[in-house]
This record gives structure tokens, C-alpha cells and sequence, in this order.
């Protein structure tokens, strides 16, 4: 389950917070060192569960992301009109059945409602009585060549890709509450190159799109305007978004000692923390907001997330991203720290993990293999011979679950 894998060793030259020389604007632009991070991460992962990884989940994310709204029709085919699972499948299959460009495709339907005989609202029909089934579907889409390159990737390595899920999904699976999605509440995954957005109304997920702007371009202002490298701006970002109390070293006064975090340029001695926080930080914070504020309006659902803003990704930990959100958005804001899981997961308690956590716990809850296309997670590892490697994979899995 592939995204930014807490187990990966950092590479020569690699940012903590993102890839620099792999992907741009979260599209893979290097498939050798693309290969090599997600190797680390596989080889990590294997030596911590005790198991060789055959199949993986893997993220899906860049601003070739975007999504519609469509709907499907069956009659039920059942002679006393009881809705079968085959039922469900067809309708799904129905709302899918939409026009795309040659190099589009669909890479979740995700059913918001489903109406039986004219009766909304209805979230599983299973079982239910009646002679039309409905459905109310959102399609997320991407472009073929993109999404190839990362099957590639971790093909390469002798693993299949047992599914695909845009980021802002996965994100949303370990961040979000059921009563915010239910009130409506928009995800804001801030990433380094991408914002991935899902806006969830009504307890399903209504409208997806990427913003090509994220905390990168942060970092890329700070080094700017101090004319420093990008590894001493990348430094200083993350100093400034740490806690008063975790800061080493801190002064109640304004000035920020250089030295002390490290840093060997010579022109960089101290600085003011107001200078960058208000004026480097704070207008590039405001600028992703007020495009996070377009794409609302665009979705048509503004005015209908009560819920408000969760902020997760590496982006959200950024020094006045909380203050910025509530002024642009004009909504309340929180940051989205990965739940779910249980046990040892300091490591991963972190919303730059949202969408990695994200992943597992979308593979857990997929139905087992039936007709209707869900995927049991036991299939997801390999098997060897004389070894119950599957079972000893979902036992892992489970004992991060409550």
C-alpha cells in the first residue's frame, strides 16, 4: 500500500517532505528513482510484518484528476423483486457506462445514494423489494499515461496492483468522522507539488478535483526570499511549524538563530520569524486557500459543508495554515491526523501519513470477492507454499485496528 511510506529510508538528495527528482505536481516524472524510494519502502515493510509483499494498493493523484457526477438505471431482475448483489453491479456498471476521452479513465464509481422505485436516500438496497433500481454515482478520473506510470513503478518490482485510489479518498478514510461526513466537509490534502480535494455531502463522497499548488512552493518562497538552498528553506519551514515547545532553543523574542538549527550559509545568521510567517508563508497559504475556495464554488455544493475544512498531508502541518483556512474559507478548520489504527503508530500519527494510513484501512474494509467487484484483503499478499502468508498479512493489518 504505496504513498509516502513511513518504513522508507531517505535517498541521497531526497526532501523529507516530498520527492524532488521523482514526481512533479504528484505525476511520476523519473520511473528509476520512482522505483528505487518504493523499493526502500517494500524492503522496510517486509522485514517489520514478516511477510513478502505480492499485491499492493497504491495512491493516485496529480492535477490530470477529475471527477462527475452520473447516474445508472436497472430493472431488478429477481421475479419477486428482491435486490441481489448482481442488481447492484449492474446499476453501478450503468452509472459508469459515460463518454471519455481517449486517454481518460475511471478509476472510482462511488454510489452516493441509491433509489428503489422512486424512494432516495438509500444507502445499501440489499435485499430490498422493488422493480427499478437507481443510482446517484460520483466517477474520479485520470489520465491513462499517468496512472500506467505508477502500476509500472511498482510492477517493476514483481508486485501487483490490486487497486487504485486517488489520494483525496484514501485520505479521507483515515482523517474524516462519519458525523463530519455526514454534515458535509471538505478535505484539503495538502501535499508537496498537489492539493488533493474530496468534498463529502450527505456521507458520500460528491466532488473530487487536485489543485497543482502545495507545500513546495512554500518552501520554494522561503528559499527566495532569504536566497538560501532549498534544503536551509525546507529546514526552516519545519521549524516554524513545530509547537513553542518543541522548539529548541526558543526565544519569547522574534529573531531565529541560524546556527541552531543547523544551518551553514553564510549570509544566514538570524532572521525574524514575523517576516517569514507573515510575509513569505502566509500569502502563498492564502493563495492555495482561495484556489481550495474557487473549487468549492465550481462543485456546486458551497454553503452545504457545516462540517468545514480538514486540512491532513505534510502541507497542514505548515506555521498559520489553520488561521489562513478560517479567513479564506470562511469556515472552521482542523487538522486531519490518521485514526483507526491501534498500538505502536506514533510514527504514522502524522498527517503526512493520511493518505498511506488511508490505504490500509480502504484495503481492510473491501468486501470479499463477489460479483459486484469488491477485492478481499487477504488477496492483496502473497502466498508461499506450506506458509498461511495471507492470513499472517490481514493478522498484522488487524492488530493496528481497535
Amino acid at each position: 500500500m504505496f504513498n509516502h511510506c513511513p518504513f522508507s529510508r531517505r535517498r541521497k538528495n531526497k526532501s523529507c517532505w516530498g520527492c524532488y527528482c521523482t514526481e512533479k505536481k504528484g505525476q511520476i516524472v523519473n520511473i528509476e528513482e520512482a522505483v528505487g524510494s518504493i523499493s526502500d519502502c517494500v524492503e522496510a515493510a517486509e522485514r517489520m510484518a514478516g511477510f513478502n509483499i505480492d499485491q499492493a494498493y497504491v495512491s493516485i493523484n496529480g492535477d490530470h484528476i477529475q471527477s462527475q457526477n452520473s447516474q445508472g438505471l436497472v430493472a431488478i431482475t429477481e421475479s419477486e423483486g428482491e435486490i441481489a448483489e448482481d442488481d447492484i453491479y449492474r446499476v453501478i456498471e450503468a452509472a459508469r457506462a459515460i463518454s471519455l476521452p481517449t486517454a481518460r479513465e475511471i478509476i472510482h464509481v462511488l454510489p452516493r445514494e441509491f433509489i428503489v422505485d422512486s424512494q432516495r436516500g438509500i444507502k445499501d438496497p440489499t435485499g430490498m423489494s422493488g422493480v427499478r433500481l437507481e443510482t446517484e454515482a460520483h466517477l474520479v478520473t485520470g489520465l491513462s499515461p499517468a496512472i500506467k506510470n505508477v502500476s509500472r513503478c511498482v510492477s517493476d518490482l514483481g508486485i501487483n496492483v490490486a487497486g487504485q485510489v486517488f489520494t483525496g479518498l484514501a485520505s479521507s478514510h483515515s482523517v474524516l468522522t462519519e458525523t463530519e461526513k455526514e454534515l458535509g466537509v471538505i478535505l484539503a490534502d495538502i501535499g508537496a507539488g498537489t492539493t488533493s480535494i474530496s468534498v463529502f455531502i450527505e456521507g458520500a463522497c460528491s466532488y473530487s478535483a487536485v489543485i497543482p499548488v502545495g507545500a513546495r512552493k512554500i518552501t520554494d518562497d522561503i528559499a527566495i526570499g532569504l536566497t538560501s538552498s532549498i534544503d536551509t528553506a525546507e529546514r526552516i519551514k519545519h521549524y516554524l511549524s513545530k509547537g513553542k515547545g518543541e522548539r529548541d532553543g526558543d526565544k519569547p523574542a522574534d529573531e531565529i538563530d541560524f546556527e541552531k538549527l543547523g544551518i551553514r550559509e553564510d549570509h544566514l545568521k538570524t532572521g525574524s520569524r514575523k517576516a517569514i510567517t507573515e510575509g513569505i508563508i502566509r500569502p502563498r497559504l492564502n493563495e492555495i486557500f482561495s484556489l481550495l475556495r474557487d473549487v468549492l464554488k465550481k462543485s456546486g455544493f458551497e454553503g452545504q459543508t457545516p462540517a468545514g475544512v480538514v486540512l491532513t498531508g505534510g502541507g497542514a502541518m505548515t506555521a498559520g495554515a489553520l488561521e489562513s483556512c478560517r479567513r479564506v474559507m470562511q469556515l472552521p478548520p482542523r487538522i486531519g491526523v490518521p485514526s483507526g489504527l491501534s498500538g505502536i503508530v506514533d510514527e504514522v500519527s502524522t498527517p503526512i501519513y493520511a493518505a498511506s494510513v488511508g490505504l490500509i484501512l480502504y484495503g481492510y474494509k473491501q468486501k470479499p470477492q463477489n460479483s459486484a467487484g469488491g477485492v478481499k484483503l487477504s488477496g492483496i499478499f502473497k502466498k508461499v507454499p506450506g506458509k498461511d502468508m495471507a492470513g499472517k498479512a490481514l493478522e498484522f493489518i488487524k492488530s493496528f485496528l481497535p
